[in-house]
């Protein structure tokens, strides 16, 4: 193939994504071939089209909040691993769960993702049905989403149905030889049972589901493609693939024993993978956590991102007390304050919404309206509109005034209804939204 053929054999994937269609696994695998850094440039440029495209230039924004680190399994490059002796465990009791979700809510969050390891004190679904029902009786926590260890079919129905929104869980690596080698002793030994995790979250009744990879365990373009094809089978299989795609990179970890830096990834590779799962799936929420410094965040909002965790802390009573064990080291540790500040500077949308899990945009309903460039008004809309709230409840200082600016802009610009709707916010009404 020619040089210029191959040029345009690039450009008419670029062209098919601009298009909002899901790649399939020849054209994924040409953009995870290509060196070419001219041909880069276009296509950053088409994965920061596409996010806009899909999303607008809205920002979701959430916190992990942790329950426990007490864990049965050895993953090599946890924290939480049976096999650091020098960590400090626990598991919140329900009442301390509340606590630090009163906590996050008084800061201005409305939605939180629960990380739960795997121990017998967290065994079934009990513990997790009573922590989700307490945060939402006793705070104003609007949403949970969980990361959790595989469950039967049984108890993800339970999960789903004491209201939890997106189940997240990753696969680490998809290389059985360097699963079985990280994963060496407890329950997530079982490659099968975690590979088929999302099929028994689905069947549930779970039309939003997370996914992802632990970037660094193995060469990343193997990782890409399995994820993406693992994702095409659902998408083929129920007619929507997941709701979120997570981008985390192994970081440092206490009693680590994960150190092979064959397969590390550079930020550059980085860059290139958050562009590639923006273009080979369109619709889907690309997650960029807290372990990446703020810089590389900064710029990753601003091309293929579309939600990032901010003000977090990755230990359970880390909101609240020093915090014990990490489940690793956090790069990014600004508040949520500062990010929302950033975030508009950089001329985005901050969200805090949670609309779509009260309207019913989920799944299949989620992706087709992603794909008529129609999520985008809801989007916006209720970003401002979470916004609003923020600023009334919980901004102060620099943050406050730039709000103030943003929202008044927005007013001038806007023929529906927008003015109305904030006078309610101002008035005390709570969870306006379309």
């Amino acid at each position: 193939m020619t040089c210029r053929t191959y040029a345009s054999r690039i450009r008419d994937i670029l062209a098919r994504s601009l298009d909002l269609q899901v790649l399939n696994l020849a054209e994924v695998s040409a953009l995870l071939e290509l060196e070419d850094k001219d041909l880069w440039g276009e296509v950053f440029n088409a994965a920061r089209i596409v996010k806009e495209k899909v999303y607008g230039k809205r920002i979701v924004l959430f916190a992990p909040l942790y329950l426990s680190n007490e864990c049965v399994n050895d993953c090599l490059y946890c924290g939480f691993r049976t096999g650091n002796r020098d960590a400090r465990r626990k598991t919140l009791s329900i009442n301390e769960t509340v606590e630090e979700a009163k906590l996050l809510s008084g800061r201005g969050y409305k939605r939180l993702l629960l990380v739960a390891s795997e121990h017998p004190k967290l065994a079934g679904i009990d513990y997790i049905e009573q922590s989700v029902n307490a945060v939402y009786k006793n705070t104003d926590i609007r949403i949970l989403h969980a990361n959790t260890a595989p469950m039967s079919v049984e108890d993800f129905r339970r999960l789903k149905e004491c209201g939890i929104g997106v189940y997240q869980c990753f696969q680490e690596t998809y290389h059985i030889p360097t699963y079985r080698h990280m994963h060496r002793k407890g329950a997530k030994a079982d490659y099968a049972w975690r590979l088929n995790v999302m099929d028994r979250a689905i069947e549930a009744g779970f039309k939003d589901v997370g996914m992802g990879v632990l970037l660094g365990l193995y060469d990343w373009r193997w990782e890409v493609g399995a994820l993406i094809a693992h994702s095409r089978r659902l998408i083929n299989k129920y007619g929507f693939g997941p709701h979120t795609l997570s981008v985390p990179r192994l970081q440092p970890a206490q009693g680590s024993a994960a150190h092979n830096s064959r397969f590390k990834v550079s930020d550059e590779d980085f860059r290139k993978i958050v562009a590639i799962y923006r273009l080979a799936l369109p619709y889907v929420g690309v997650v960029i956590s807290t372990r990446e410094p703020s810089g590389l965040r900064d710029e990753l909002i601003q091309t293929g991102a579309s939600q990032i965790s901010a003000g977090s802390k990755t230990s359970p009573w880390g909101y609240i007390g020093n915090g014990d064990t990490e489940q690793f080291e956090v790069g990014d540790r600004r508040s949520l304050e500062e990010v929302i500040g950033k975030i508009i500077s950089l001329g985005l949308v901050p969200s805090l919404c949670t609309a779509c899990y009260r309207e019913g945009r989920s799944g299949e309903s989620f992706r087709l309206l992603a794909e008529k460039e129609t999520m985008k008004n809801f989007c916006r809309e209720n970003a401002l509109l979470s916004l609003k709230e923020y600023a009334e409840d919980s901004a102060s200082g620099e943050v406050k005034e730039q709000l103030k600016q943003m929202l008044g802009r927005e007013i001038k610009r806007s023929s529906n209804g927008l003015a109305e709707k904030f006078k309610l916010i101002e008035e005390g009404k709570r969870d306006v939204h379309i």
